[in-house]
């Protein structure tokens, strides 16, 4: 009588928009440096046009598809898989991430050793090796938001002082308490995501796990950071541009702070909001008026940015 295979520990979520490079080297990669963790990889494909579905079923049939008719976005696309899970984890993994040796498994073994934060991730650093400090974040408030929208953030991007969202001075190599882990390499009890029924649906893009670490965050929970679990991650890959990116984040962040800021503060966090465009707006139309050719090329990205601020500043 065969013995009946243990049941998966984890669900990895990879949801996919027109990255088949990129999504074959993530799965590539998860499957060759996890040893030691049970896992069910599920992809679900926002309707891209590159082959990408059709690629990963050639190259990995254990892979579970989903293949949507139309493009979901990343919170809903993640609820989407997230409801069928039956693990005791969550992974949500992007497809423009590759995992160092040992990376799931590590992580799942910090979270089994650190149950009360019920949010992990780990470090994350560009291809050639250099340290990526989107793993995880530190929220908003007046003070960070000040820094950002005069330039001391920018001035002084290794300060904990005036970059304290980014923990500039940090070099994710200590394990740590954060505000936020990024949902690029997000670990999270499956229990916990269906307490806060997953992604609010707002965000298509950028800031949902931001919201949803601070939801847990009320509740009680920890989120941590480990080092000894690492990625590489590229950030944006499957942005339309640059300007829409910026748009988008800026969208994220002024819906975080209608949602996570005392009401009496919200008026300051948006005024804020306005000068940080405003002010890059401005510097980038002087620099473009001494013809040199970043300075048109910046002057065009914060023109796109400035022009759709009542789109943004209106949030999610």
């Amino acid at each position: 009588m065969q013995t009946p295979p243990a049941p998966h520990e984890l669900t990895v979520i990879v949801v996919s928009y027109n990255t088949r490079t990129l999504t074959l080297a993530a799965l590539r990669s998860l499957f060759d440096t996890t040893r030691a963790t049970s896992m069910r990889v599920v992809l679900l494909d926002n309707a891209s046009t590159d082959g990408s579905a059709d690629a990963v079923a050639a190259s990995f049939p254990q892979v579970e598809q989903i293949r949507s008719m139309e493009n979901l976005g990343f919170a809903r696309a993640n609820n989407v898989v997230g409801a069928l899970a039956r693990t005791e984890f969550l992974l949500l993994l992007n497809p423009d991430t590759e995992c160092h040796p040992g990376a799931v498994d590590n992580l799942l073994a910090f979270a089994r050793a650190n149950p009360g934060s019920g949010i992990w991730g780990g470090r994350t650093v560009f291809p050639d090796g250099s340290l990526n400090i989107a793993s995880c974040w530190q929220r908003i408030t007046p003070w960070s938001m000040f820094c950002m929208a005069v330039g001391l953030t920018a001035a002084f991007p290794r300060s904990n002082i005036f970059n304290s969202e980014a923990l500039g001075a940090w070099k994710r190599d200590s394990v740590r308490e954060v505000d936020i882990v990024s949902g690029c390499f997000f670990l999270i009890r499956r229990d916990l995501w269906e307490r806060l029924g997953g992604f609010d649906l707002r965000y298509f893009m950028y800031g949902e796990e931001a919201d949803l670490c601070l939801r847990a965050r009320r509740l009680g929970f920890r989120p941590m950071i480990t080092p000894a679990a690492q990625i590489m991650h590229l950030l944006g890959a499957a942005s339309i541009s640059q300007a829409h990116k910026r748009v988008s984040v800026a969208k994220a962040r002024v819906t975080l702070i209608r949602t996570h800021w005392p009401a009496w503060q919200v008026p300051l966090g948006i005024g804020l909001m306005w000068l940080w465009g405003g002010l890059r707006f401005g510097a980038s139309r002087a620099a473009a008026l001494f013809g040199q050719e970043s300075g048109q090329k910046r002057s065009a990205h914060w023109s796109e940015v400035w022009r759709r601020r009542h789109e943004w500043l209106q949030g999610y």
